[in-house]
């Protein structure tokens, strides 16, 4: 039986490519739960939602990749609705962005995205800045 490095060098051809990108844990935590959820729900949208969900209660996306979180939980108020509340009550989303961490983590994570004087924004501004910097990188990336 493979090691878990091993495991997620084998999946990471099989997950999407800013999973690809980031940790063994990231990588078998999408995968794996892409895998039960598609016995669950069959091949198709809901399914990759559900292993996104997973993922972004252990881990945040930075720039092009995912990193894993402080502390885990959801990552937004529509992940914290849970199912099935967040198929009822659809809200925007963070897009990956950890916006229940701290103030100042946001602004180191803003910073390391490229964000200039992240201090200056609020809560909100900051959570948006970085999604539209995660979504560049993410773009960069794509195109190498």
């Amino acid at each position: 039986m493979p090691d878990k490095h091993e495991q997620a060098e084998q999946m990471r051809g099989d997950v999407p490519s800013t999973v690809a990108r980031s940790d063994d844990k990231a990588v078998r935590t999408y995968k794996k739960t892409l895998e039960s959820a598609e016995d669950t729900y069959g091949d198709g949208e809901r399914a990759h939602r559900t292993a996104f969900a997973s993922l972004k209660h252990t881990h945040e996306k930075v720039g092009d990749h995912w990193e894993p979180k402080e502390h885990k939980g959801p990552s937004d108020p529509q992940a914290a609705l849970g199912t099935p509340a967040s198929r009822e009550r659809t809200r925007p989303t963070a897009q990956g962005v950890d916006a229940n961490a701290s103030k100042g983590h946001l602004e180191d994570v803003a910073r390391r995205v490229g964000i200039d004087e992240p201090q200056n924004l609020d809560r909100d501004e900051l959570v948006q800045a970085i999604e539209k910097a995660n979504a560049r990188a993410t773009a960069r990336a794509r195109r190498r």
